[in-house]
């Protein structure tokens, strides 16, 4: 795989921003894989940053093991894996810029439905983000969006946040979920083409900036208060979908 500078440079950036948004700031990554996909083709992009992103969910899963709410995540397997199989199937019939487009627009959405939701449950007299449907809902689009794009911060965000959970238990939350997520990927990734050797060789170099990235968030994160944490992950997922709609 011939790189120029610019593209190692910023595959460095994108590599610390992967670490850092597993055990800091989860809106990080999806800025991460917005400037993964315009450095290469989305698709190819998906496949090289799989394997930066397992290397970060075992660092996260290490250090916030203890944080995790399993209660949160077991609803949702289900419907996770029913959405990396429509991903699958997805992802070989649609284009780079329709798939950076769908899912900018998507994300974006989601992020409106967010800052609304209190609003519309009082209006409607219904707490719709504590039904089963709307489990389904978050677990299918988690599932699909993590296999087409690795934008599955973005659903879970939006998903975590509607649990009112703490900082530790929102990353340590995540951070199962993603592991055990981006582990199912492989063998799918690996049929579609988009994991090979140079995607391995690429991480492989890429593993340093990585834990450089999460050693950061661990130290960063308790420093932030609770209410500043939840707006900077919503802005930067908002910045991550807006640039994935200008790719």
């Amino acid at each position: 795989m011939d790189l120029n500078w610019t593209q190692i440079v910023l595959a460095l950036l994108v590599a610390v921003m992967t670490g850092f948004s597993k055990t800091g700031v989860p809106g990080a990554g999806i800025f991460g894989v917005a400037l993964m996909a315009s450095i290469f083709p989305a698709k190819q992009s998906v496949g090289m940053l799989l394997p930066m992103l397992i290397t970060a969910d075992i660092v996260a899963v290490s250090y916030y093991r203890r944080a995790a709410v399993w209660k949160y995540l077991i609803v949702l397997i289900p419907w996770v894996l029913a959405g990396i199989v429509i991903g699958f199937f997805v992802m070989d019939h649609i284009g780079n810029g329709q798939l950076s487009v769908m899912l900018g627009v998507l994300i974006l959405a989601l992020l409106l439905l967010h800052l609304v939701k209190d609003r519309l449950e009082r209006k409607l007299n219904f707490p719709f983000t504590q039904t089963v449907y709307f489990q389904a809902a978050m677990g299918i689009l988690a599932g699909f969006t993590t296999m087409v794009g690795n934008v599955a911060g973005a659903i879970m965000t939006i998903y975590l946040l509607s649990k009112g959970l703490q900082k530790q238990q929102f990353i340590g939350t995540g951070a199962w979920f993603f592991l055990a997520v981006n582990l199912i990927k492989v063998p799918f990734n690996a049929y579609l083409g988009l994991i090979t050797v140079d995607t391995f060789v690429f991480a492989a170099w890429m593993a340093v900036p990585v834990l450089l990235g999460t050693w950061a968030g661990i130290k960063i994160v308790p420093r932030i208060p609770q209410s500043y944490f939840q707006t900077l992950i919503l802005i930067l997922t908002a910045l991550g979908a807006v640039r994935l709609l200008f790719l």
